[in-house]
């Protein structure tokens, strides 16, 4: 009886799971680019007749938001975060915000990063909340002061289309009551929030209970919305729109608390039509409004897209997220 003898099995190739990770911000980011390239023509254009000096004073406070959101991520927790990896993954994650709706994406990048450097999901997932909550109470609170100080930089009555003030409020309603509904009728979901907030108000503790973690993060907190009020103040400068800075800062945070509920990649589309509304109603021209908010954008939008793209890529590879 012969045997044959059967050629070794090769072993099955693993798929390129990291690889194609490293290449999907690239793909997405020219998706969106080939989905607004009207918007980056018209941007491209309104900048060419603007006042260098001014346009560079925007790129710089542009800059500048990435070390504070990555001062505020530092803050939200206790451990020390290598601070060159913080810093890159804060202007990848500016990428990843811009492709996945209602900053999702930087959230991701942010929570991958913190479980890499050796935080658990658990307590990432409280100082990813603690963030969110001072940077949102840091930007409300920031609209508060400026509107008392300059009640008249913004005629709140031609915001909102008339009749949209009452079903707006209908619909909060509606969700809030649907959120405790569901609290109160799943067990399971009640059990899961409540060790969320347990865990997330024992990190609020031992944070604030070190004065460098909170000088950090409501440091930074503060410091963000004011330089991306800054930057669109610069670009204001650079077109020659007639509205003071200060109108044209509560302008900006008056938008972009508006557009928070509104589920689009990095508020594109939504964040644009706030800002002309709210720079019209602080007293601007339709058309130099357009104009400044579409310069704006093209700055602390599409300029950092692709190079924040590749950054991504380059830390999913290097499995620092």
């Amino acid at each position: 009886m012969t045997t044959v003898s059967l050629p070794p099995l090769r072993p099955a190739r693993r798929l390129p799971v990291r690889q194609a990770l490293c290449l999907l911000p690239l793909v997405l980011v020219t998706v969106v680019a080939v989905r607004h390239r009207s918007v980056l023509v018209e941007g491209v254009a309104q900048l060419r007749r603007a006042e260098w000096p001014w346009l560079l004073a925007a790129v710089g406070a542009t800059c500048l938001t990435w070390v504070a959101a990555a001062v505020t991520r530092q803050g939200a927790v206790v451990e020390r975060l290598p601070g060159r990896r913080l810093l890159a993954t804060q202007f990848a994650a500016g990428a990843a915000n811009h492709l996945l709706p209602t900053g999702l994406g930087a959230s991701a990048v942010n929570l991958r990063f913190m479980t890499v450097c050796g935080v658990p999901l658990a307590r990432s997932s409280a100082a990813l909340a603690l963030y969110m909550l001072a940077e949102g109470v840091a930007r409300v609170g920031l609209l508060a002061v400026l509107l008392l100080v300059f009640p008249d930089a913004l005629r709140l009555g031609s915001l909102l289309p008339d009749g949209t003030l009452g079903p707006l409020l209908a619909a909060l309603g509606a969700v809030a009551l649907a959120a405790v509904g569901a609290l109160a009728l799943v067990r399971r979901l009640r059990s899961a929030v409540c060790s969320f907030l347990r865990t997330a108000l024992g990190e609020a503790r031992s944070v604030h209970c070190r004065p460098a973690r909170v000088l950090a993060l409501w440091g930074g907190s503060l410091a963000f919305p004011v330089l991306q009020a800054a930057g669109l103040a610069a670009v204001g400068r650079a077109l020659g729109l007639p509205v003071p800075a200060a109108y044209m800062a509560v302008a900006y945070l008056a938008a972009t608390a508006a557009v928070a509920l509104v589920p689009t990649p990095g508020g594109i589309g939504s964040v644009e039509a706030a800002l002309v509304v709210a720079l019209v109603a602080a007293g601007g021209p339709t058309a130099a409004a357009t104009a400044v908010v579409l310069g704006y954008r093209i700055i602390t939008v599409w300029l950092p897209l692709v190079p924040g793209a590749l950054t991504l890529g380059a830390l999913v590879r290097m499995k620092v997220i």
